[in-house]
Formats: C-alpha cells, structure tokens, sequence
C-alpha cells in the first residue's frame, strides 16, 4: 500500500484515538498540576459595650468569583504527586530514618493512603489475572468436551456471572457473606464460631473480593477460549493423537500453542480490567480493608461542596503509569513473536 493511501485510510483512526484517548489524558495531566483556590476570608470588627472583636467569615461571592476566573485552580505543579496523598516522599523519608527494621518501614509505608491502595490493587491483579486465566482454559475445555445436548446449557449458565451488573452482583454476594446469610451464617456454623465474619477481618476481606473478582470476570477469559477452540485444526490434534500425545501433551504442544494469541488478549483485559477495580470494593464497603486506586479518585470526586480535581487527576495519571508498566512485557512479547514469524 503507498504511503499516501496509507494515511488516508489511517487518519479516522489516528484521529479518534486523539479525540477520545490523548487529549483526556493531556486534560487529566494538566488538571493534576492545579489545587483548588483556599476560600476568601473577610475580616471585620464588631464593637459594642464591652469593647470590640474581630470575626472571620467566608466571602462566598469573592470565593465564586475566583473560581470562576481561574477554573483550574491554583498552580501546584507536581507537589500534588508528592504529598502525603501520593508518593509521600517526606513521610516515607522519614519512615525510612526512624524504624529500626525493613519489615517496620514497609508496614509503615504500606499504612499511607495511597501505598495501601496500591498493594491491594496490584495483590488484586496479580492473583485474579493468572486465575481467571487458566480456570477460564480448564472450563473452555471441560465444556468443549461435553456431549453437544449439554453443551447449550452448560454455556448458558456458565455466561450468567457476565450478564449480572458487576455492582448487583457484588450486592448479592455482599449480602450472602453477611452473617445472616447463607455463606456467612454456613461459616459460623463450620468453624463454631458466631462472632466469625469475612467483613470484620483484613485477611477474609481480600480473599473475598478476589473470589468475586475471578467468579466475575472467568466467563470471559471462558468464552473467549472455547470460540478460539473450535477453530483448531483437527488433523493435527489427531497427528498427536496417533504419535501417542497424551492429553497434558497434546494441551501443551498443541492447544496452548494454538490459543496464544487469545492468551495474550485476555491478558491485556483482565490487566488493564483489574488494576482498576472498583465496584467490589463500593459494594463490599471494603475501602477501609481494601482501598483501591480507583477508590481513590472516586473517594476525591465525591467531596462535597468542594471537589479535589487536583488529587483525583494525580492518582488518575498514576494508575494510568502503572496500567501501562503492567502492559509493556505483554506488549513486548508479542511485538518480538510479530518481528519473528514477519522475519520468517
């Protein structure tokens, strides 16, 4: 193709990508370097029998004033990433100075608000991804193997975590955990134990939402796998089954193989989908156990009356930073197999 046609017929693409994707971004960043305007103060002097006194009280009408002509906010440049929010560097400075051992520095980096955020976001993503991934294989293969009269069903049913909104779907199981429900109260009854709950304890709480997280997002990594089975050839699975492969052979040198390429896209999902996790965490009203990045940044919207724009646009950047650091060996990998067989 000339090169001319070339970018004729990538230009709609080249242009949406900078439309919906650069230019929010560049938008966040510029954000993140802002605060908010600090409220106008009035002083004035009050006099009576008893002699005079001074009040503070806000300008509402000055502080609208400023906020409407500098609608950003106040220049902060990148101090908003280093403060005690973020990065933290003067507490994890000083972290580092006064504890005694490394086991103790870490635990007291890892109780700033965002290091807590950020080991339970990346705990999340490095258990749920691998699990989702090969549980999502073996379903695709136990149903691929099925007789074709249950196979209909089985997909069925195997689909219905997917079809439930993420946010009901973690109500249902936030309520059935509850001590009053089935899985909570099945517990107690288990362990003997009344005053167990999987609310109440750090350890319970992480282990439930990552349950959630791969009950929730395995039919995909399972839908995608089974549609990427049935276009494998059969004369080679049969080849291998004459040269005497048996079945972890034949999955390992042929199937896997074969499903590499879907591999690597449920990959960059689930990486990308898990690293910013969210409605669980709402769901379970498990912020104060297992805070996330995306917690964050809503936790900052949220404020009322007055926004922190600034912080949710820094913690924004970042994840984005580490969302992007997750994807670069996937991205990498595939870049070397494309250069490879484009070689061949």
């Amino acid at each position: 193709m000339k090169n001319r046609t070339f970018f004729w017929f990538i230009l709609p693409t080249l242009s949406a990508m900078v439309l919906f994707i650069a230019l929010p971004i560049v938008s966040v960043f510029i954000q993140s370097l802002h605060i908010e305007h600090e409220q106008v103060l009035v002083v004035s002097e009050s006099c009576g029998p008893f002699g005079c006194s001074e009040t503070t009280a806000v300008d509402a009408a000055a502080t609208e004033a400023l906020r409407e002509a500098q609608p950003l906010g106040r220049f902060n440049g990148l101090k908003t990433y280093t403060n005690r929010s973020h990065l933290a560097f003067a507490e994890v400075a000083e972290a580092w100075r006064t504890t005694d051992s490394f086991l103790a520095f870490l635990n007291r980096m890892f109780n700033l608000p965002f290091y807590k955020a950020l080991l339970f976001t990346m705990a999340y993503t490095a258990i749920v991804t691998p699990c989702v991934l090969v549980l999502g294989l073996a379903v695709a293969t136990g149903v691929n193997n099925l007789p074709k009269l249950l196979k209909g069903p089985t997909i069925f049913f195997s689909l219905l975590p997917m079809i439930v909104t993420p946010l009901v779907g973690a109500l249902i199981l936030f309520w059935m955990v509850d001590g009053d429900g089935i899985i909570g109260n099945s517990l107690q009854s288990l362990f003997d134990d009344p005053s167990l709950s999987l609310k109440a304890s750090p350890a319970l709480t992480w282990m439930m939402l990552m349950v959630y997280g791969v009950w929730h997002s395995l039919p995909f990594s399972f839908i995608v796998f089974y549609a990427g089975l049935q276009t494998q050839p059969k004369d080679t699975m049969e080849a291998a089954m004459i040269d005497g492969a048996t079945t972890w052979q034949r999955m390992r040198y042929v199937t896997i193989p074969h499903l590499m390429p879907l591999v690597t896209f449920v990959t960059l999902i689930q990486l990308m989908d898990n690293f910013r996790v969210f409605e669980p965490v709402v769901s379970f009203q498990a912020q104060a156990h297992a805070p996330t990045l995306s917690w964050i940044i809503y936790n900052d919207l949220r404020e009322s009356g007055n926004p922190l724009y600034g912080s949710a646009g820094a913690t924004s950047m970042m994840t984005i930073i580490g969302v992007a650091i997750l994807l670069m060996p996937v991205l990498i990998r595939t870049w070397r197999d494309y250069t490879r067989k484009a070689a061949h």
